[in-house]
């Protein structure tokens, strides 16, 4: 039997090197890169130190508008699907890639599965929600982080082979913390001690795109009187010098890095005072490390961590940003909404299950 597993971005080459481990001791895998992320330090790296198999293909697309991508992406897999024949495609989250690897799959009639299905966040401008529905509405497996995630495909009508599996992130968080805490130099590098300060990201095109957000976002962390380490994607890299933000940003508190590695993300997400970012992935990573989290977007995927008060939304508004990093400090219980660390073994003991039957 073969797996056919399709990334692109970053988020998507820590979710597979947990579950490549898994799928690997039952299947033959092929690895399928799209190029969505090609800098090194989004990409290369990723693969490096997490032992990520090399990808056997790489379609090298890079950057381009939404539709042209996709397009682009998918036209590249026709070739490999019909040259690999795989049994299953497996598709992760809710990128441009997610959706070009689903889209192909289901154009050759071959099974698809979708890693972190039924995720909403009911607003419709973001690309990202748009990918999931359409992903979800072809996907023929469909592996879900939560009990919401189950209740929002059951809401659509979808139904079968649904499964609540856990989150991939916590298996990766679990696997990976405590080889961080032991290699990471990241602390002693920067010169920050534990707490001393704020964590922030903003990568999303709802933010970086649009000068009014950006500059708000900006603004906001700059008008504190808190370090904030600021570890720049090369999309906000481009936004900030065009808006002429980044001499701003330089002649400031704040403390910018080139994108890290996952190790150095993890030991600054756990010893962050607050953090500050517009990335599903670092809204669960703050939950887990039961650090406060200020999200810069107006909806989430992630309802679980604002339902248990661990998170708030504060959009691209820059008073309420300025309230949240004063005034935000939840001490609430948190619960096991993502799993127990076997969302991973969960997903290849069910693909077996379902290729032997099939």
């Amino acid at each position: 039997m073969k797996i056919l597993s399709v990334v692109g971005t970053r988020p998507q080459f820590i979710k597979l090197a947990v579950l490549s481990r898994e799928i690997r001791k039952r299947f033959d895998e092929v690895i399928v890169h799209t190029g969505q992320h090609y800098d090194y330090d989004m990409s290369r790296i990723f693969f490096k130190n997490m032992e990520i198999p090399e990808p056997d293909y790489n379609l090298g697309v890079g950057s381009a508008e939404r539709d042209k991508q996709i397009k682009k992406m998918a036209e590249g897999m026709e070739k490999i699907f019909m040259d690999e024949k795989p049994d299953l495609v497996v598709v992760f989250g809710d990128t441009n890639s997610t959706l070009a690897g689903a889209m192909a799959a289901s154009k050759f009639g071959i099974q698809l599965a979708h890693v972190e299905a039924g995720m909403r966040s009911f607003d419709k401008t973001m690309p990202e929600e748009v990918n999931r529905i359409k992903t979800d509405k072809i996907s023929d497996i469909l592996f879900c982080p939560t009990g919401i995630a189950v209740k929002n495909l059951k809401k659509e009508g979808i139904i079968k082979n649904v499964f609540k599996v856990g989150d991939v992130m916590i298996d990766s968080i679990k696997l990976n913390i405590g080889i961080a805490e032991k290699n990471s130099r990241i602390l002693g590098q920067l010169k920050l001690k534990k707490k001393s300060y704020l964590l922030a990201t903003a990568h999303r095109a709802g933010n970086t795109d649009t000068k009014a957000n950006l500059s708000n976002i900006m603004d906001a962390l700059i008008s504190i009187n808190e370090k904030i380490v600021f570890p720049v994607h090369p999309r906000t890299a481009k936004y900030l010098k065009l808006y002429n933000l980044d001499k701003k940003v330089k002649n400031s508190n704040i403390i910018e890095t080139k994108p890290l590695s996952y190790a150095d993300m993890l030991i600054l997400e756990k010893n962050a005072k607050k953090i500050l970012t517009d990335s599903g992935g670092m809204q669960k990573e703050a939950y887990f490390f039961k650090v406060p989290c200020i999200t810069l977007r107006d909806s989430t995927e992630w309802t679980e961590t604002v339902n248990d008060g661990w998170n708030i939304l504060a959009g691209a508004n820059k008073p309420k940003i300025l309230d949240a990093i004063k005034n935000f400090n939840p001490k609430g219980k948190q619960s096991e909404h993502y799993g127990d660390g076997n969302a991973s073994r969960n997903i290849a003991s069910i693909i077996n299950k379902a290729l032997i039957s099939s």
